[in-house]
C-alpha cells in the first residue's frame, strides 16, 4: 500500500538524515507543491544554509563572465536563467567553441540540489564540487588553477569586500563554491499544474495529459526509472542506465578498455576532462566508478520542467519530447550493456501525444508561458521524426524483448502511486 512505501521512503530519508548531518537545516518556510521538505532538509546540510547573503552573492558569481579565463563565459552562459537554466543547444560551449565543444549537454539547475550526485555521470558529489569543475576545465571556462580565480577575484574591490562581508576571511576558492551552490540551493521549482491535480483540482490538467499519466505508470513503463513519490517527487531514481544512447556509433567496449588504462580513480579533475574533451564521454558513469556494470551508462535527470529543457539525453541528440518517446518506444539502441529495463512498447501515435502532454503538465508555474511557447515549438517539429520506427516499435521486426503490457484501466495499481483526496492508491 501507498502508506506503507510511504513509511519505507520516510523511513529511509531519516536515516540518511542521521548519516549525512547531526541537524537539519530549516526548511522555508510555503516550499511550493512539489518540493519535499523531507528532501530539503536532507540534501541542504548545516552550515551550507542558502542565506540571503550568500546567495545574493552566489547569484552574481553565477552570472560573472569574468570567472572565465577570456571574460567571455560565466555559469549563466549554458545555464541561463531565462531558458530553464539550459542553452538549447545539444553540447555545451565554452570558451574554446566553436573550435571546440564539450561533448555533453547543459542539465538544468532547477532542483539540481535534489540530485544525489551532479552531473550526467555523478562524478561531483555536492553542488560544491560541481560548482568547482567547470570554472577549472580548460574548453569551458578555462582558468588553470584555484589560485588563479582567487587571485582574480580579489584584485576586483567589490569582490573582495563580498567575500569578506559574508565569509569574515578572505575568499577562498571553496568560498567561491560555496556561494554559488548557496544560489542553486534557491533554484527549486514546483507547483506544476501536475502538482495541483495530485492535490485534487482535475482541471489542473487536460484529459490527454491524464492518459499521459496513465500510460507513464503504466504501457510506457516510464516510472520504472522516473519514479514519483509524495516524499520523492522528482521523477528519478538517482541510479544510471544504459538505453542506448550513442550506440550506434559508439564501441564501448573498446573505449572501457582504454579508459580503463589512463583513468586515475578518484582525480575528479581528470574524470571532467575525459568526460568533457573526449569520446570516452560515452562511457558515462563508468569514467567514476570503472564498474563494468556502467558502462555507457548516464543519470536519470528528474522530469520536472523538462518541457522547456530541450534538446534532450547527455549528448543533446534528441531534439524534442517526441523524439525522446519515439527513442523509448523502439526499446531503445541494442549494445552489450543496454539496461535490461528497455523493451519495445508499442506506443500509437494517440498514446505518444498523451505521454507527451504528462511531461508538460510538470511545468512549473514560473515557466509556465515560457514552457508553452517551448511545447509549440517542439510541436511545429512533430513530423520530423528521425527517431521513429514503428515497425520495430510494434514488433514486426527487430529483437528487442517482449513488448510492455497494457494496464488493466479498472485497476489503480495499473497507474502508480497516487494520492488525491485523502485516497491511498497502491
Amino acid at each position: 500500500m501507498l502508506r506503507d512505501r510511504t513509511r519505507t521512503a520516510l523511513g529511509a530519508a531519516a536515516a540518511l538524515a542521521l548519516v549525512t548531518s547531526a541537524a537539519s537545516a530549516p526548511v522555508p518556510k510555503n516550499l511550493p507543491r512539489g518540493v519535499s521538505e523531507v528532501l530539503y532538509e536532507i540534501v541542504v546540510p548545516p552550515g551550507a544554509e542558502p542565506t540571503p547573503e550568500k546567495v545574493a552573492l552566489g547569484d552574481k558569481l553565477f552570472n560573472e563572465k569574468r570567472l572565465s579565463a577570456n571574460d567571455q563565459v560565466a555559469c549563466a552562459t549554458c545555464h541561463d536563467p531565462a531558458k530553464g537554466f539550459v542553452d538549447h543547444k545539444p553540447l555545451a560551449e565554452g570558451i574554446a567553441a566553436p573550435a571546440q565543444r564539450t561533448q555533453r549537454n547543459s542539465p538544468t539547475v532547477l532542483n539540481a540540489m535534489f540530485n544525489a550526485a551532479q552531473f550526467w555521470d555523478g562524478r561531483a558529489p555536492t553542488l560544491e564540487e560541481q560548482a568547482k569543475l567547470p570554472i577549472l576545465n580548460p574548453i569551458e571556462m578555462g582558468q588553470k588553477s584555484p589560485d588563479d580565480v582567487v587571485a582574480k577575484l580579489r584584485g576586483i574591490s567589490e569582490y573582495r569586500s563580498a567575500f569578506q562581508q559574508v565569509f569574515g576571511h578572505d575568499l577562498t576558492y571553496d568560498d567561491v563554491a560555496a556561494a554559488i551552490a548557496a544560489f542553486e540551493r534557491t533554484q527549486y521549482a514546483g507547483d506544476a499544474p501536475f502538482d495541483r491535480f495530485v492535490a485534487g483540482d482535475e482541471k489542473a490538467i487536460d484529459e490527454s495529459a491524464k492518459r499521459g499519466w496513465g500510460l507513464f505508470n503504466g504501457k510506457g513503463r516510464c516510472n520504472a526509472c522516473h519514479a514519483f513519490s509524495t516524499v520523492s517527487p522528482l521523477f528519478s531514481d538517482q541510479k544510471f542506465h544504459n538505453i542506448g544512447i550513442a550506440a550506434h556509433k559508439t564501441d564501448f567496449i573498446d573505449l572501457a578498455r582504454k579508459a580503463t588504462a589512463i583513468v586515475r580513480s578518484g582525480d575528479l579533475k581528470q574524470i571532467d576532462e575525459l568526460a568533457i574533451q573526449s569520446n570516452l564521454s560515452e562511457l558515462g558513469r563508468f569514467l567514476v566508478t570503472k564498474n563494468s556494470n556502467d558502462i555507457g551508462a548516464f543519470k536519470t535527470p528528474g522530469l520536472r520542467n523538462v518541457a522547456v529543457t530541450s534538446p534532450y539525453m547527455h549528448d543533446g541528440s534528441l531534439a524534442t519530447l517526441w523524439d525522446v518517446m519515439d527513442h523509448y518506444n523502439k526499446g531503445g539502441v541494442p549494445n552489450p550493456n543496454l539496461d535490461g529495463g528497455m523493451q519495445r512498447l508499442g506506443l500509437t501515435e494517440a498514446e505518444i501525444d498523451d505521454m507527451v502532454s504528462f511531461m508538460a503538465s510538470l511545468t512549473s508555474a514560473k515557466l509556465g508561458e515560457f514552457g508553452k511557447q517551448e511545447m509549440a515549438r517542439q510541436q511545429a517539429r512533430k513530423n520530423v521524426r528521425p527517431e521513429r520506427d514503428t515497425a520495430v516499435a510494434t514488433g514486426k521486426k527487430g529483437d528487442l524483448g517482449d513488448l510492455a503490457p497494457t494496464p488493466d484501466r479498472a485497476k489503480p495499481a495499473a497507474f502508480g502511486v497516487l494520492v488525491r483526496k485523502g485516497t491511498s492508491y497502491d
